[in-house]
């Protein structure tokens, strides 16, 4: 595409005056013709050379995964065949919900030396985004064109979560619950299935526990030591039904820009999973009400990366959540006693369907369900009362509000535990009371 470029714009604005003169004066007319004729071989001329130009090459320079929220450096690689320098104005683009900082930008090449440029972008959302191609304007020889070309290749990326906060907030977490409940792993030897060492054969060690190939090489018995399983075993439930799409700050007002409920739901599993795999648990993960994603429970140190990569794409939809169906999955694929926590956000209608589902999990796990309070449901319970308008709006939010805590008690009940906090503090009150729980040895 060929856009006129600021000289030719001027100079066919001064053509245009020029016009106007010679229509009233007549005697100027022989000069608005050989300005016209002036004008139009300098452009068609002009024209012709930047049409014939060889197209630069462009390379873009961005890691493959990024992390929502963090800035990350975009670096523009240009290499153009040209004799003489030249001007490029650059634009790339990026996906539409990252901010960027050092674009539009301008570009001088020289000769057949590679120029770079470098920019920043921040994404904005989980997922997979793609950037698009590198749009240039390159001005004509003579500057009266500017010629867009589109340069490069289109270039995926992956936005996960930022966990290195989260991590540091978890660490935190710990050592406070650490030191205030005296919460400290421990190995106890015996007879399990875990392995933990080769020693010396001792008196009374079964047969079983000689480790003959050790033996042979050593030249005297040795034996294998194992250690009491002790690990406990977390589910982590995610609800990405369309209750978790909602998004507020801390005001209680909706927000087009804040972490959504499901934002704050997958920031607590992956610093839940953190925090249990430090200390020595095994973590596994299944979602409702959207894309059916399982990660069977397990203890290593890549369970983390691998829920990152299960859930990164996850965005909630428009699907009502199925409590009972996802317990009764559940049960079919974890037959060994877990700790079953359910991320969600708790209505007057999950009544039944999720007392039936508690019912069922209950019958050999033990159940936590985080439930996501709306900040704009305590901002309307506090708000004053001015007119029949307002009276109607506190008085549905205070009945909403009692029909919720009606459906945690008959959850309490079944012996279900029960949090009820706001998104920002879903993460610290979840990690908190699975550490209660485990300081307990409640599993």
């Amino acid at each position: 595409m060929m856009l006129p470029a600021k000289a030719l714009l001027a100079a066919l604005a001064a053509w245009l005056v020029l016009a106007i003169a010679s229509a009233i004066e007549p005697a100027l007319q022989p000069l608005d013709n050989a300005a016209g004729g002036a004008l139009l071989l300098w452009a068609a001329v002009d024209w012709l050379r930047a049409r014939s130009e060889a197209q630069p090459a462009a390379q873009r320079v961005v890691n493959a995964t990024l992390a929502v929220g963090e800035w990350a450096q975009v670096e523009l690689r240009f290499h153009w065949a040209h004799r003489v320098p030249a001007e490029l104005s650059v634009f790339d683009h990026h996906p539409s919900s990252f901010q960027q900082e050092g674009l539009p930008a301008a570009v001088r090449t020289a000769g057949n030396n590679a120029q770079a440029l470098r920019y920043r972008v921040r994404p904005q959302a989980r997922g997979d985004h793609a950037f698009g191609r590198i749009e240039l304007r390159i001005r004509s020889p003579w500057a009266a064109w500017l010629r867009q070309v589109q340069v490069a290749e289109t270039q995926e990326v992956r936005v996960y979560p930022n966990f290195a906060p989260l991590a540091r907030h978890a660490l935190r977490a710990v050592d406070y619950r650490n030191a205030r409940f005296g919460l400290q792993q421990r190995q106890r030897r015996g007879q399990g299935m875990d392995f933990s060492q080769l020693r010396e054969y001792r008196e009374g060690d079964s047969m079983r526990q000689i480790d003959w190939k050790a033996t042979t090489r050593m030249g005297k018995m040795i034996s294998r030591e194992y250690q009491d399983e002790r690990d406990q075993r977390i589910l982590l439930l995610v609800d990405c039904g369309r209750r978790m799409g909602a998004r507020e700050n801390e005001s209680g007002q909706t927000s087009g820009s804040d972490l959504s409920h499901f934002d704050h739901a997958l920031d607590t599993v992956l610093m839940l999973a953190y925090v249990a795999l430090s200390h020595g648990d095994r973590v596994g993960l299944m979602t409702l009400g959207g894309p059916e994603r399982y990660l069977p429970v397990q203890h290593s140190a890549a369970t983390v990366s691998r829920i990152l990569r299960e859930t990164y794409d996850l965005q909630p939809t428009l699907q009502v959540s199925d409590f009972e169906r996802a317990a009764q999955q559940l049960l079919l694929r974890e037959r060994k006693r877990a700790l079953v926590v359910l991320m969600t956000n708790l209505r007057d209608e999950d009544d039944q369907g999720l007392l039936a589902a508690a019912r069922l999990l209950s019958s050999r796990h033990l159940v936590l369900v985080a439930s996501l309070r709306e900040a704009a449901l305590d901002a309307a319970q506090d708000e004053g009362i001015q007119d029949a308008f307002d009276a109607a709006r506190v008085t549905a939010a205070v009945d909403y509000a009692r029909r919720r805590e009606a459906t945690l008690r008959r959850l309490r009940a079944e012996g279900v535990l029960c949090l009820d906090v706001k998104p920002e503090d879903l993460a610290i009150e979840t990690v908190n009371r699975y550490l209660a729980v485990k300081a307990a040895n409640r599993l």
